[in-house]
């Protein structure tokens, strides 16, 4: 009888320590909105439910006040810093180019930052010629690492150098996995929607992009409540990186 017991406290310690593991490791997605700050109707975001983290541009007519209506929300803000592209597009106020030096980049982020002193990183605009450039990148890292602020690559480029670089000076890094809305229709956003799931099924996480139009707003808003069913928890994007949760960033961003 005691072998019997002890077997099945054996089998029983098993299957537990293996539902604490799964219940530890359930899958995790991020929903990043960008490009934020140009429209009045951008603040339609505000209505997706859920953990969105939102993305704003710097200097622009609407950015700081959706900013921070979220962060009175206690959702994670980030700034959207254009960076130069390859087919030199319009950048905007707070633009990293190529050509600006070490001083230049690191006043202009300043600048930025000082607008929205409650972002807790972030991600590239455009920035297809710009997170190629291996010492642009550094000062940039530089700057965040000073801050401490993560950054989140758009990988606008296979190119791109930023997670190597932000992880050769420590910065916490992740990647975009899946752009959600690079066509404006429900049944694309779906297919994007599932695909995104599906990562962070296989993966644990996973975290997509997608922009202030109303089509995605829509769009989110009804296919986000089906996470549940899919065993996904929605989470800020902060939860996804191993950063330490006692620095002021992040205490300030909890608050």
């Amino acid at each position: 009888m005691s072998r019997f017991f002890s077997h099945f406290c054996f089998i029983f310690c098993l299957i537990s320590a293996f539902c604490f593991i799964s219940s530890t490791q359930a899958a995790k997605v991020a929903i990043v909105i960008d490009d934020i700050g140009y429209r009045a109707t951008d603040k339609q975001v505000l209505s997706i439910p859920g953990n969105i983290t939102y993305s704003v541009l710097p200097q622009t007519p609407y950015g700081q006040s959706i900013a921070k209506q979220a962060q009175a929300r206690a959702l994670d803000v980030i700034l959207h810093i254009p960076m130069e592209s390859t087919h030199g597009k319009r950048l905007g106020p707070g633009a990293l180019t190529a050509d600006m030096d070490e001083m230049g980049i690191k006043s202009s982020l300043s600048t930025s930052l000082e607008e929205i002193p409650f972002a807790i990183g972030i991600n590239n605009h455009m920035g297809s010629h710009f997170t190629t450039l291996s010492e642009q990148m550094t000062w940039t890292m530089q700057f965040l690492k000073d801050k401490e602020l993560f950054f989140l690559d758009s990988v606008t480029s296979p190119k791109t150098v930023g997670k190597k670089v932000a992880k050769e000076l420590g910065v916490p890094v992740m990647s975009r996995h899946v752009f959600l809305d690079n066509h404006l229709n429900y049944e694309y956003i779906e297919q994007q929607f599932t695909q995104l799931v599906e990562k962070a099924q296989r993966n644990q996480i996973a975290i997509a992009i997608a922009h202030p139009h109303p089509e995605t707003v829509s769009a989110l808003t009804k296919l986000i409540p089906k996470l549940n069913e899919a065993g996904v928890s929605l989470v800020p994007l902060s939860a996804l990186y191993p950063l330490d949760t006692q620095s002021p960033i992040f205490k300030a961003s909890a608050e």
